[in-house]
């Protein structure tokens, strides 16, 4: 298998297409630079082999050829033996007509210069919460005395006029909320690990969705009952829980639709470094909604602070999540297509405790 022609030469990223058995079939001029050697001599090479990726993305792989489903991966350093590893966007692809076969694009952050510009706007974005967050505070004192004060009004107005005080407390309330979520993700207080039984965190979610957000959403619950105890702080993953539930019940719309809770254990799922090194993180929680979907122009930048698909969404909902799972030293990823979006979570085993020897 191969490809040839003035486009697949011409991309301006390295380019390889990968076999079904994960071994490099074709590699375009940039891909070539990139690993510093011949077309030639990398056809027939494990993919696995040549890159060394600072993220979990054989499993990830995988999944995506499996699914027949794009996978972007950002911000990851990659390195190929020859030269040091360099941050890169990443994005697997199927390719059309040729059964287990993906195409791997590999965006050098300094190379592309859409990547230089996202960078400067993801920037932007931090210095804009960190503003934000000094700010919050100063700013939700004199809302709180603003919504009383309307509040205090409203006992003596008519009906007509009840209405204009009901949107004062209402768009106050909604601000307070906002500049809350801006305080939670600039907290830099470390998650409160402890070992904890996942599915009750997902119960709660669960449980709390139905009776609020999700009343319209069926959410089938798909649990490994095997699964170990995890390592995490019960409350932050509750809110991660919750951000995902919410954002699948909001894009079902009204007429709504079915969540899958899945969760299994997968024990070679590593957090693979550039240095070689690995961080298991064996067990896997899936969000699984029947929506529409991503955009396809917000899936790459997804987690990033102020991006959002919505046109009323703060853009702070998933960066919040991808924040707390990092700050447990897990990772999360999404596949995305229409009528099936998978949000994966990977987590740390809890400590097992040692047994005493007589």
């Amino acid at each position: 298998m191969s490809l040839d022609g003035p486009i697949w030469n011409s991309l301006p990223v390295p380019a390889v297409l990968i076999d079904a058995a994960d071994r490099i079939s074709a590699a375009n001029p940039a891909a070539e630079g990139f690993f510093n050697t011949s077309a030639k001599s990398l056809s027939g090479q494990p993919v696995w082999d040549r890159l060394a990726v600072d993220a979990p993305i054989e499993e990830s792989f995988q999944r995506a050829r499996r699914d027949n489903a794009t996978l972007f991966v950002n911000d990851v350093d990659v390195g190929t033996g020859e030269r040091p590893p360099l941050q890169c966007n990443l994005q697997i692809a199927p390719l059309s007509g040729a059964p287990g076969a993906m195409v791997l694009l590999i965006a050098p952050r300094e190379l592309a210069g859409r990547m230089t510009v996202s960078h400067s706007v993801k920037s932007a974005a931090k210095s804009a919460i960190g503003m934000a967050e000094m700010l919050a505070h100063e700013i939700k004192n004199p809302l709180a005395g603003i919504a009383g004060a309307a509040q205090l009004l409203s006992m003596n107005l008519g009906a007509d006029d009840l209405e204009l005080t009901d949107l004062i407390v209402a768009e106050t309330r909604r601000v307070v909320k906002l500049l809350e979520q801006v305080e939670q993700f600039g907290n830099a207080t470390p998650p409160d690990l402890r070992p904890l039984n996942i599915h009750d965190v997902l119960d709660r979610a669960r449980r709390s969705a139905l009776l609020g957000f999700g009343a319209h959403m069926t959410i089938v619950e798909d649990y490994d009952p095997s699964l170990p105890q995890a390592l995490g702080d019960p409350d932050k993953l509750l809110q991660v829980f919750l951000n995902l539930l919410k954002n699948a019940s909001e894009a079902a719309g009204r007429e709504g639709g079915t969540i899958r809770l899945h969760t299994y254990f997968e024990h070679s799922f590593k957090l693979r470094r550039a240095d070689g090194g690995g961080q298991a993180l064996p067990l896997q929680i899936e969000v699984i909604d029947d929506g529409p979907g991503l955009p396809g122009e917000l899936a790459g930048d997804i987690f990033e602070p102020f991006v959002s698909g919505r046109d009323n969404g703060t853009g702070l909902g998933l960066a919040l999540v991808s924040k707390i799972v990092s700050d447990h030293g897990g990772w999360i990823s999404v596949s995305s297509v229409p009528g099936r979006t998978v949000f994966r979570i990977s987590l740390a085993r809890a400590p097992q405790p040692r047994k005493e020897t007589p």
